[in-house]
């Protein structure tokens, strides 16, 4: 998965402050632009009296580059989605970690504090991840065009709104997401059936002729230029916020079926050198002030403030899929309108 931000300090690189003008050890943290922004870091430094040390990365497989070489041996502290996490605990490449040495969890929202609710973040009773920011995939409507709030995903179906539907260009999401339409019990692992069922009703969707986007950018483009009325937010608020100020009069929802969401988390790598302060780096982005200038700067929620979701939201988060590949190429076939076999049903890709 990319991230896209509102704003990168210093674009996808590393950065350090002068040796010279502190002392002390070296915090070594791998995250995603906007996560770590020099004034967060300067002030750690200050208070910690150390230095630090930040690399940036794009996407899930340049994380996942940087930490599999060597076990994470050159990194203390990174940030890591739920979705992903699994492979790093498979790879003993994170460890373990002691919420109580963390106390600005307990000032977390009750949603993240219930650990035992995110499977993803734990393994055989251990803790590997503290939750951090998040955003769910809501749906975006017009309100010009659509008076009463809709309530569900199949809203994107109507066949009134034919050609003025924006949609995230990505497997994974989609099937998801169109799955949990259907009343699939688990969106991530879906059966033979199921993934027939959710291919055909993709092709239904395609059948409505939407308009693809990749980036936040590019939905508000779409969205605004075609004058749309539904949008699938795979970038939640942040896009909401971009449509918003691009003069878009529209309003966002949380579907009854559940939102899928991503949550990325601060995971310490088994080979970290000083323990202690990686864990003083997660608690410090755990200050209010931080979370808080997070979620100003990049429209995104963090884990502490009180965002538009209520307790009856349903929010899913991400995990891995059952086949990503097989999704993927599904997804390809869907995309060109040619999925079908003569029988209507879904054609398997060749693996």
């Amino acid at each position: 998965m990319k991230r896209f931000f509102l704003r990168s300090m210093f674009g996808f690189v590393c950065f350090s402050a002068s040796a010279a003008a502190l002392a002390g050890d070296v915090l070594r943290v791998l995250a995603w632009p906007g996560y770590a922004d020099s004034d967060w870091v300067g002030e750690f430094e200050r208070r910690y009296d150390t230095r630090v040390e930040v690399t940036f990365i794009d996407t899930d497989e340049a994380l996942w580059e940087k930490l599999s070489k060597n076990k994470g041996e050159n990194f203390d502290v990174f940030a890591v989605n739920t979705a992903e996490l699994q492979r790093y605990i498979d790879q003993a490449i994170t460890a373990p970690i002691k919420s109580i040495r963390i106390p600005n969890t307990k000032k977390q929202l009750l949603r993240f504090r219930r650990v035992a609710k995110i499977e993803s973040i734990k393994r055989g009773g251990d803790l590997y991840a503290i939750p951090f920011v998040y955003s769910e995939m809501g749906l975006i409507y017009d309100k010009k065009q659509i008076k009463q709030a809709p309530t569900s995903m199949t809203e994107m179906w109507n066949k009134k709104y034919k050609g003025k539907v924006v949609l995230y260009d990505g497997s994974n999401h989609n099937f998801s997401f169109t799955a949990l339409t259907l009343g699939v019990k688990d969106p991530f692992d879906l059966s033979k059936d199921e993934m027939a069922r959710s291919v055909n009703k993709l092709l239904e969707l395609r059948d409505q002729a939407p308009l693809f986007y990749n980036s936040p950018n590019e939905g508000t483009q779409a969205f605004v230029k075609n004058k749309a009325a539904l949008m699938f937010a795979n970038y939640g608020l942040q896009q909401f916020k971009l449509l918003r100020e691009a003069g878009a009069d529209v309003g966002y929802i949380i579907p009854k079926e559940g939102a899928l969401a991503w949550l990325d988390c601060w995971a310490v790598s088994v080979q970290a050198r000083n323990k202690v302060l990686a864990e003083q780096w997660i608690n410090f982005t755990l200050d209010k002030t931080v979370s808080n200038q997070l979620s100003q700067r990049q429209g995104l929620s963090n884990t502490l403030t009180k965002s538009n979701l209520t307790d009856k939201d349903k929010i899913i988060w991400i995990k891995s899929s059952e086949n990503f590949e097989l999704r993927s190429q599904y997804w390809d076939r869907i995309r060109a309108g040619n999925a079908r076999n003569g029988n209507n049903r879904p054609k398997k890709p060749r693996l």
